[in-house]
């Protein structure tokens, strides 16, 4: 068969099916969660209809009415959603909670399952692994991390394990000891990675899949410059990459990945602010790669902006592409929707989430013009409905 045919066929399919895949985007529409620090202008759990074409904005209101739900994490199958309600104590003890619900896709509203104890003080994080079958939490308070198993019915059973990490590093307010941040399933699904920002460490445990039990990884972890504060992380979608965003340094650091081991081999360390901004009157928040594996993302609390990078596909390594302002304050968290097309800017002291359009090309957040109004708004998660 003629290779030039062959070519221009195999162009004209990739052409085709992207040309499917924008049409398919611009007919769906997401369910947006926020979730929010509670108190006079917030309840817990708001939700939004994202119109994926014009990136349009409409209310629906308070969906579950839970106690700080500063962290969501969405099911799979999207059925479910999970809150780290971010408290110091429970029931009398030192231990903030995990609360279940489940998603009625129509009204958005959310039904409370059940709720377990966290283990820690002060759970600022929770993921879902990838089967969907274990959530994980991380205590930034008791700097320790635990795996709950996952009903048939969205509830969440008691914690198949629970580590208390131990140590600290070099900056004595912020690294006094341990203070786990992240926790999240690496692409495979075989390892669970820790960002701890009083370890300057990304700790990696073993995944038993029957029980979800935690057992430590060799190598047990990866290492970031001392001083650093890792704080979350995101992959690219192939595994061979991860990004860790540090709260303290304001830096970005690149690691290439080894799936087979859990080994992080650092590669890069940027920083996420422009040469004229002041570290020491920033932190940074939220970090996402997008769907594309192109471009990440990290939030800047202090400058108030979006730091986006453009990622080597061979290296990993990454080349600033711009910092747009977020058009609020404090923006803690931010979200990206499934077809890559907008980016939602949480502006936690200024009580606004702000939608920017993601040019596919290069990455560059451009404002369309749309926001919410929410009480505290710390995170942001996604639901396709149609």
């Amino acid at each position: 068969m003629n290779c030039r045919f062959v070519s221009g066929l195999l162009t004209l399919l990739g052409a085709l099916s992207a040309i499917q895949f924008a049409s398919a985007a611009e007919r769906a529409a997401y369910l947006v969660y926020i979730g929010t620090y509670t108190g006079p202008k917030s309840k817990g759990i708001y939700a939004y209809r994202l119109d994926a074409k014009s990136g349009a904005l409409e209310s629906l209101g308070l969906a579950a009415e839970t106690l700080s739900p500063s962290f969501l994490a969405i099911h799979p199958k999207e059925k479910f959603l999970y809150a780290a309600n971010e408290v110091e104590t429970l029931a009398g003890k030192r231990s903030g909670a995990v609360s279940s619900f489940s998603i009625d896709p129509k009204s958005g509203k959310l039904t409370f399952l059940n709720q377990q104890p966290s283990g820690g003080a002060g759970p600022c994080h929770l993921s879902v692994d990838h089967s969907g079958q274990f959530v994980f939490v991380a205590n930034y308070g008791g700097g320790s991390i635990a795996s709950y198993p996952i009903k048939s019915d969205g509830s969440l059973g008691e914690a198949a394990s629970f580590i208390q990490h131990k140590g600290s590093s070099v900056n004595r307010q912020r690294q006094e000891g341990p203070h786990a941040h992240c926790i999240a399933a690496d692409p495979g699904n075989k390892l669970i990675l820790a960002a701890d920002l009083g370890l300057d460490k990304i700790l990696v445990y073993k995944l038993d899949a029957a029980s979800g039990r935690l057992t430590e990884n060799d190598p047990p972890f990866g290492s970031l410059p001392t001083g650093s504060g890792p704080r979350h992380f995101s992959f690219t979608s192939n595994g061979k990459f991860c990004y860790v965003i540090n709260e303290i340094k304001s830096t970005l650091t690149a690691f290439a990945y080894d799936r087979s081991s859990g080994d992080l081999k650092e590669l890069q360390t940027v920083s996420t602010l422009p040469p004229d901004a002041d570290p020491k009157k920033n932190s940074t928040a939220e970090i996402e790669v997008h769907p594309s594996g192109k471009f990440v993302y990290g939030s800047n609390r202090g400058h108030d902006s979006i730091a986006v990078f453009s990622i080597d596909s061979k290296s990993g390594k990454l080349t600033l592409v711009q910092h747009q302002l977020t058009g609020g304050k404090v923006p803690r968290s931010f979200g990206i929707d499934p077809s890559g097309r907008f980016l939602l800017a949480a502006n936690q002291d200024s009580d606004n989430v702000v939608v920017f359009r993601i040019d596919p090309r290069s990455g560059q957040l451009t404002a369309s013009g749309q926001e919410g109004h929410v009480g505290s708004p710390v995170c942001v998660k996604f639901v396709t409905i149609k």
